[in-house]
């Protein structure tokens, strides 16, 4: 028999798990707010070999550090399977082999254990964690979601409900970043590097586009800024010009925060946020 979820006046403990994409990680949070334990176990290292995330790798990598992840999870935050009252994990969207590794782990734990499991969104785990970081926050309120794989504009009506004013059409913001950092000559992953080239030069060097979606004013796409920044190195490379790496890099991040900027601001402004 499932055991039941304990009533609102005490504490829950939920065992969180996420296999999305290049990182094993595990946590237990204490009411939906408190982080008692949060262990990862990242392949960044192993990945940047290759110049960016390899599918197999990560899975393979994630079967290998999954149980001991959670195993430290629980002994950091001093429970045990016997205190924990839900289980959560992300079944998606992600790289299809790893978000397999999390679901079956989570679905083997639920099963023995005999806890209720409660699969998880990506998208919604990273607007929920702003409730951890900021623990007075309650909707409504506006939240950009800037990952690797995403790019999002979300109204946050509720808890649980959700309205999304935009989207990316092509590339996302983060995946702009490594395309452009290994066109560059520096390497996985793209986002850290970029900004801290980004620091040494000048933002405002190269005049890279702006897109605007017509169709949908809140939406976003990189993928002509991406091109735009690629038809300027080839077009240095073939008149023998020296390419100024830390402008290109400042310049590229502007374009994309000046994007991200103004379709947050006008949409807070249009509903009240």
């Amino acid at each position: 028999m499932i055991r039941k979820m304990k009533n609102d006046t005490q504490e829950i403990k939920i065992l969180a798990i996420e296999t999305s994409c290049d990182e094993t990680a595990a946590a237990v949070i204490k009411n939906g707010r408190e982080v008692l334990s949060n262990i990862i176990s990242s392949q960044i290292d192993l990945h940047k070999l290759y110049g960016g995330v390899v599918p197999e790798i990560a899975s393979r990598k994630h079967i290998e550090k999954i149980n001991q992840v959670i195993e430290e999870a629980l002994k950091t935050a001093e429970v045990t399977l016997e205190d924990i009252d839900a289980i959560g994990v992300t079944y998606g969207p992600g790289l299809v082999g790893a978000l397999l590794v999390g679901v079956a782990e989570a679905k083997a734990i639920s099963f023995a254990s005999a806890i209720p499991l409660v699969g998880v969104h990506h998208i919604e785990g990273h607007i929920s964690a702003n409730y951890i970081e900021n623990q007075d926050l309650e909707p409504p309120f506006m939240c950009l979601v800037v990952s690797g794989g995403h790019t999002h504009l979300v109204n946050v009506r509720d808890y649980g409900k959700y309205e999304i004013l935009g989207r990316t059409r092509d590339d996302a913001a983060g995946e702009a970043f490594d395309k452009v950092a290994r066109a560059i000559g520096l390497g996985y992953p793209g986002g850290p590097k970029i900004d801290a080239m980004a620091k040494k030069g000048n933002e405002n060097a190269i005049n890279f586009p702006r897109a605007h979606v017509e169709d949908g004013p809140y939406d976003f796409s990189f993928s002509g800024l991406k091109s735009a920044v690629l038809n300027y190195i080839n077009g240095a490379k073939m008149s023998g010009k020296e390419i100024p790496i830390a402008d290109l890099a400042a310049s590229f991040q502007k374009a994309v925060i000046d994007v991200l900027v103004r379709n947050s601001m006008e949409a807070a402004e249009q509903y009240g946020a």
